[in-house]
């Protein structure tokens, strides 16, 4: 099925805005950020493993600062282990290469009472964060997470805002996201005008499976988690991303069943990093901790990289049983949870109060996939909201250039919309908005009493916003709604501010 013409999105779009009369509100708050094998297509009672897999001949170590080369190196001949790969920008950590027959559990022990190294730790697999197809192709409205005007049995307005977002910015041509998963496969029709290519070779990526650029995707994770991100707009063909234009590159970890290690998945991030990427996409996990990602992802907070993480689709609470790295707390990854077009917390969609960002569309989504270069279909899990979510923030770094991370994921986080199903299930309580985290607006005010409050609103030209204020940060009162001018200004003023002794005001884009 394709989608995604202007005559179409024109139709979707008045039916949407027919439905809204109710204004919105968001609160302004910043809430500070604190891998695998394919999940089954039908939701079933997760089972929880009792010793997660792990590579059998490989182990993560990081050496101490004060330890010498040649020490550590002495110790790795007395354990006939060998290097496979050193990260001197992540503390020099390693990956070794046990002898045949030796023990990974034994091993870590090894090195972890030598003293040499502030920690080893097996290679743990991880799988992808996503079921395969379960429902049929949509006969119109396909692409509900963007525009959701009540197709489907859907509750108008349970989406990103896309339509009015991209009045504001579409696309982020000079933002590199590295999909760090199963591949692309990269002559999709929908896709092979918005990847990455290497300035060198142009190739698209890197595999870490075999040490190649061949990132051909041969599981179909991947490929269907680019569509989101960024399958090309208004080009008359299949589906559009979150982004028309962008520069998606394929680090590719997981192989032909969805399964891969900690070790490539790091080899993958450090590529990324090395290569310009600025947002990550991580849609996989597992239950193990790991060392090595975590100081893999801290690391890159140097370069103002962020993260986004599937927080799994186990059905469970991610504060009480971990998913990595979905859990790590660290401020430039974000962790998201699935939702439907009902906006609703998705059944198997994990979640947590104090260890899941937000939710985004992961039920039921139409994207790009593997089989053909004109191919799509159904996806379901967090990995797909996490990609929404990576799109979202390719945006905002486009938008932002120079921004430091926390600034971007605070302005993520304080546009969500709220409804009643995700309170008490992820940190904001709600789902993302891509409007409201793009149409950024300010309020300045001037007085000299006793004269009333003079206000001057500055936003996007031409868009409508809603000016509220305040006695207390608390409650806020709707004072007026009007339409920035040419220059995005919007002047008010508050008569009443003569009448009370403090008054705080701020905007927000109009329904």
């Amino acid at each position: 099925m394709l989608l995604g013409t202007n005559q179409s999105f024109g139709r979707a779009r008045r039916a949407r805005l027919n439905v809204r009369t109710t204004l919105r509100f968001v609160a302004a708050l910043c809430f500070a950020c604190v891998a695998v094998r394919a999940f089954p297509q039908q939701p079933r009672a997760p089972v929880l493993p009792s010793t997660p897999p792990f590579h059998p001949n490989r182990i993560l170590v990081m050496p101490r600062p004060e330890v010498a080369v040649d020490t550590l190196r002495e110790f790795h001949t007395a354990q006939q282990t060998r290097v496979l790969r050193t990260f001197p920008r992540v503390g020099y950590m390693q990956v070794l290469e046990l002898p045949e027959g030796d023990s990974v559990p034994e091993a870590v022990a090894r090195y972890q009472q030598s003293g040499l190294v502030e920690f080893a730790e097996a290679d743990y697999r991880v799988s992808a964060a996503a079921t395969l197809p379960d429902d049929p192709r949509f006969l119109d409205g396909t692409l509900w997470a963007l525009n959701n005007y009540g197709q489907n049995a859907g509750v108008p307005d349970a989406d990103v805002d896309a339509p009015e977002a991209w009045d504001v910015l579409h696309s982020a041509s000079n933002v590199i996201v590295a999909i760090v998963d199963s591949g692309i496969r990269y002559t999709h029709e929908d896709l092979v005008t918005n990847l990455w290519r290497h300035p060198l070779d142009g190739s698209a990526g890197l595999n870490a499976l075999n040490g190649t650029t061949n990132v051909w995707d041969d599981f179909g994770h991947g490929t269907h988690l680019a569509g989101i991100i960024g399958a090309a707009g208004n080009n008359g063909k299949g589906v559009v991303g979150v982004t028309w234009r962008i520069q998606m590159m394929a680090c590719k970890f997981l192989d032909n069943r969805g399964d891969g290690s900690n070790s490539d998945a790091v080899t993958c991030i450090e590529f990324a990093r090395s290569n310009g990427a600025t947002v990550i996409n991580l849609s996989w996990g597992g239950n193990a901790f790991s060392a090595a990602v975590s100081n893999t992802i801290r690391a890159a907070q140097s370069d103002g990289i962020l993260f986004t993480a599937a927080a799994g689709n186990n059905a469970r609470n991610n504060d009480l049983t971990p998913f990595y790295p979905a859990n790590l707390a660290l401020n430039n990854l974000v962790s998201v949870g699935a939702s439907t077009r009902q906006d609703g917390v998705w059944s198997v969609s994990s979640y947590g109060a104090g260890s899941v960002h937000l939710f985004a569309p992961g039920a039921t989504i139409f994207s790009t996939t593997f089989s053909s270069d004109s191919s799509y279909g159904n996806m379901n899990g967090s990995s797909m909201a996490t990609a929404y979510v990576s799109g979202a923030l390719a945006l905002l770094r486009q938008q932002s250039p120079a921004a430091p991370f926390d600034e971007l994921v605070g302005r993520l986080f304080s546009a969500v919309d709220r409804p009643p199903a995700f309170a008490g299930k992820c940190v904001t309580g709600g789902r993302l908005n891509l409007l409201k985290a793009l149409d950024r607006v300010s309020v300045t005010a001037v007085a000299e009493p006793p004269l009333p409050m003079q206000l001057h609103l500055n936003g996007v030209p031409n868009h409508s916003y809603v000016l509220l204020a305040s006695t207390n940060l608390s409650h806020w009162t709707a004072l007026a709604t009007n339409t920035a001018g040419p220059e995005g200004v919007w002047s008010f003023t508050d008569l009443q501010s003569t009448n009370l002794p403090q008054r705080f005001y701020r905007g927000i884009p109009a329904p």
